[in-house]
């Protein structure tokens, strides 16, 4: 294994055992990100809800950017 290969698995690593373990995974993130997008346009606090997502989307930047998306095009911003 090379020294790029072997700090890249160190980095897998490291980011796996430093995951929140509410943290719900993108593909149960993505089924309720609708729902989750719709009670913070309403003012609500999502993250009373739905913990695991909130949990997600700080751990995940793609996720986070459809989050951002979709609340933009919600909030008509």
């Amino acid at each position: 294994m090379t020294e790029p290969d072997r700090l890249s698995a160190r980095a897998s690593l490291e980011r796996f055992l430093t995951t929140d373990p509410r943290d719900v995974g993108c593909d149960e993130a993505l089924r309720v990100l609708h729902v989750y997008v719709e009670l913070k346009a309403a003012g609500d606090d999502p993250e009373l809800h739905w913990p695991g997502v909130s949990a997600h989307l700080l751990s995940c930047g793609p996720c986070d950017e459809d989050y951002h998306g979709l609340l933009a095009a919600v909030l008509g911003t």
